[in-house]
């Protein structure tokens, strides 16, 4: 396999991960009046600053068929960028993928985000718009929100935690220090 077709292969790969879910799902979320993920990134953040973090992880899960059904990012768009030329980490679940739902290895991208926000000493933005723990991973989704848990643990006092409460959600981020919910067009 030559660079070119490597290339044509990476592109394929990055436009089905910006979809997420796919065409039909975005067309819902947007007859439900709710932005993608994506949109919501691209609105919050200063133009052109968003990088992208694990675009294209799947998830590990074998069990109710999963391994024949896997969406590169996974239900969870997350990185860094700007807001107002001041850096800062976001993540956020994408619905269209999965419901949403937080797996082992969405989990894990939020945890490495949640890290480099430390490292960096700066705000994590946390965009909710969830089904809660992918149950298709049992155990292993909700062990993720441990590992999430602790390191909201370890940055209350020493970043900024905000969380925005877009769409479904069963739990709430108790330790952001900000909790906005939506109602209306900015979902």
């Amino acid at each position: 396999m030559n660079n070119e077709q490597l290339y044509k292969d990476f592109e394929a790969l990055d436009k089905e991960a910006s979809l997420g879910g796919g065409l039909n799902r975005i067309e819902k979320q947007h007859a439900c009046g709710r932005l993608t993920a994506r949109e919501r990134i691209e609105m919050l953040l200063d133009k052109g600053t968003f990088n992208e973090l694990d675009k294209f992880v799947v998830h590990r899960c074998t069990n109710f068929g999963m391994d024949k059904n896997k969406i590169p990012g996974d239900g969870m768009v997350s990185g860094y960028g700007k807001i107002d030329g001041r850096l800062v980490f976001v993540y956020a679940y994408d619905f269209t993928a999965y419901g949403g739902t937080l797996s082992a290895t969405n989990a894990a991208k939020i945890v490495k985000v949640q890290q480099l926000a430390l490292k960096n000493g700066a705000p994590i933005i946390a965009l909710n718009d969830s089904g809660g723990a992918r149950i298709q991973e049992g155990v292993n989704s909700l062990a993720g929100y441990a590992s999430i848990f602790y390191q909201n643990t370890m940055a209350s006092g020493v970043v900024p935690q905000l969380s925005a409460i877009l769409g479904p959600i069963l739990f709430l981020w108790s330790k952001s220090k900000v909790i906005c919910l939506s109602r209306g067009r900015m979902s």
